[in-house]
């Protein structure tokens, strides 16, 4: 491979790296949004935003050219016909250069998908953190007013076996009136609890997803791999004759 195919082979490699990196089950999706937010990665995303914006250029740049390639020796292998069997090597020469043109195309068409797949996954890894900080929060908030509430219940009994005097009267009823604000907030505690708990849940469905289209990634990679060490074998065989 020339060096500018070498250098997105590499890229790729990294962002597969990545993305099995970020899909590791022991690691906390409140870990990665910390490393997220850490200063050493705000300030490289700052720096490096440019260098970034120009490589994906390039890449989109190399995707078009793998089009022009294999439409190229597409269309030449087209022309040839039954003629390649009259020229053996004319014709394993375009099959050559084709397949090189199709490799290019792959890796740089998965590299720019890849890039989509890994903001998606940080994307999802971030709501999922925040999501369960604020399921955290509302569970510790609906435990409080229960408490609360209960507490409220326990003078409540109490003041009921004291007697019904007009001093315990009043405080019975602003115990009341307490306990009802009590419930009131512990209902609304329990419904935005029920509220991000469902949006957790589709989050895990989202993560779900991209996971799977990871692993037919993967498959796919596994099976151009395969291709180009044939094809490379081929070649070594060929230079042997």
């Amino acid at each position: 491979m020339t060096i500018q195919w070498t250098i997105v082979a590499t890229f790729l490699y990294a962002e597969i790296g990545v993305c099995v990196l970020l899909c590791i089950p022991f690691i906390s999706a409140r870990r990665w949004q910390k490393i997220f937010k850490s200063a050493l990665l705000n300030w490289f995303v700052q720096h490096g935003n440019l260098y970034f914006n120009v490589l994906i250029a390039i890449l989109l740049l190399l995707f078009g050219d793998g089009i022009r390639e294999s439409l190229k020796y597409g269309d030449l292998k087209d022309e040839e016909g039954a003629d390649g069997a009259l020229r053996p090597g004319s014709h394993m020469n375009i099959m050559m250069h084709l397949f090189r043109a199709q490799r290019n195309l792959y890796m740089s068409g998965f590299a720019l998908f890849l890039i989509i797949i890994l903001r998606r996954l940080v994307t999802v890894i971030s709501n999922t953190a925040t999501l369960e900080a604020k399921s955290e929060a509302f569970e510790k908030q609906a435990k409080s007013a229960t408490d609360a509430a209960e507490k409220l219940l326990e003078e409540n009994a109490k003041l009921k076996k004291e007697g019904p005097g007009a001093e315990n009267e009043a405080e019975l009823e602003k115990l009341r009136d307490k306990v009802t604000g009590k419930n009131k907030e512990l209902e609304d505690a329990k419904d935005k609890l029920h509220h991000l708990e469902a949006d957790l849940e589709a989050v895990k469905k989202q993560a779900k997803g991209v996971n799977t289209e990871y692993d037919r990634l993967l498959k796919e990679h596994s099976k151009l791999q395969e291709e180009l060490e044939a094809a490379k074998g081929g070649e070594g065989d060929k230079k042997d004759d």
